[in-house]
C-alpha cells in the first residue's frame, strides 16, 4: 500500500435533486471534483465496501450519522462516505439509512479508490472491486490523518472494522 499526501485529483458523478425537471425522478447529473469537495475545508471522509451491505449499514455509517454534530463542533466542514457503488445505489442507501448530513459519494468507477492505494478485490464475496476500510480528515486536499484497517488484502476473509469508525475519528479530532 502506497503512502499518499494528498487526496487524488478525480471525477465523481454525482445526483443532483433539481425540481425544474419535475416528474417522478427530478435529478441530474452533477460532475463534483476532489477541488470541489476539499479546498478550504476540513474534511472526515471514511470509506466501506459497500452500500446495503451488514456492518456499514448497521454500524460504519449510522454511527458517523449519530456524531456528525460533534465533528462539526471540533471544526469539520463536512463528513463524507466514499463507496465503490454508483449514484443510484448511494442515493437509496441513504434513504433507506435516514442519512441527514453525511454526505454519501459515490465512486462508481473506483477511480478515487484505486487512486488512494485502497482498491481490493472482493471476488470471494461476490462483490468484485471494491474499497477497503479506512478514514481520514482531509484539510484542504492534505491528508492529515488516515486509519487503515489491519489486514489489507485481496479477497481477505475477514471485514476488519476496529479503527475506521466514528468513536476512533471522534476521539483523534479531540485530540488533535
Amino acid at each position: 500500500m502506497a503512502v499518499i499526501e494528498t487526496v487524488p485529483d478525480v471525477v465523481f458523478k454525482t445526483r443532483v435533486r433539481d425540481e425544474s425537471i419535475g416528474g417522478p425522478n427530478p435529478f441530474r447529473w452533477e460532475d463534483r471534483t476532489t477541488v470541489d469537495l476539499f479546498a478550504g475545508k476540513r474534511v472526515v471522509v471514511f470509506s466501506l465496501p459497500g452500500a446495503f451491505t451488514p456492518t456499514c449499514s448497521t454500524s460504519h455509517l449510522p454511527r458517523y450519522e449519530e456524531l456528525y454534530k460533534e465533528f462539526k463542533a471540533l471544526g469539520i466542514d463536512e463528513v463524507i462516505c466514499v463507496s465503490v457503488n454508483d449514484a443510484f445505489v448511494m442515493y437509496q442507501w441513504g434513504k433507506q439509512q435516514g442519512a441527514q448530513n453525511v454526505f454519501l459519494l459515490p465512486d462508481g468507477n473506483g477511480e478515487f479508490t484505486r487512486k488512494m492505494g485502497m482498491l481490493v478485490d472482493k471476488s470471494n464475496l461476490g462483490f468484485g472491486m471494491r474499497s477497503w476500510r479506512y478514514s481520514m480528515v482531509v484539510n484542504n486536499g492534505k491528508i492529515e490523518k488516515i486509519f487503515t484497517e489491519p489486514g489489507y488484502s485481496d479477497n481477505c476473509p475477514t471485514d476488519p472494522f476496529e479503527v475506521s469508525d466514528a468513536d476512533t475519528m471522534l476521539k483523534y479530532l479531540k485530540g488533535a
